[in-house]
């Protein structure tokens, strides 16, 4: 009979730019359900907060000036 051997190690920490490429795609809505199962045991929720906050800034920031150059 052979023994089943599982990886129970946890999984490694995500680096700040793996964190902002799941934010970034996220907001685009199209993240695989594997993907998104995978992140959330991998990303830390500090930087998940950081670059959600710092990303819509950023979008907030272009909507901005789009408004701005069409309004002029």
């Amino acid at each position: 009979m052979g023994v089943k051997v599982t990886d129970k190690r946890k999984p490694e920490k995500a680096t700040f730019m793996q964190t902002l490429n799941a934010v970034l795609w996220s907001f685009f809505g199209v993240r695989k359900g594997k993907s998104h199962t995978e992140d959330m045991q991998r990303l830390n929720p500090v930087h998940v907060i950081i670059v959600g906050l710092l990303a819509a800034l950023a979008f907030i920031v272009i909507l901005i000036v789009i408004v701005n150059q069409v309004v002029n």
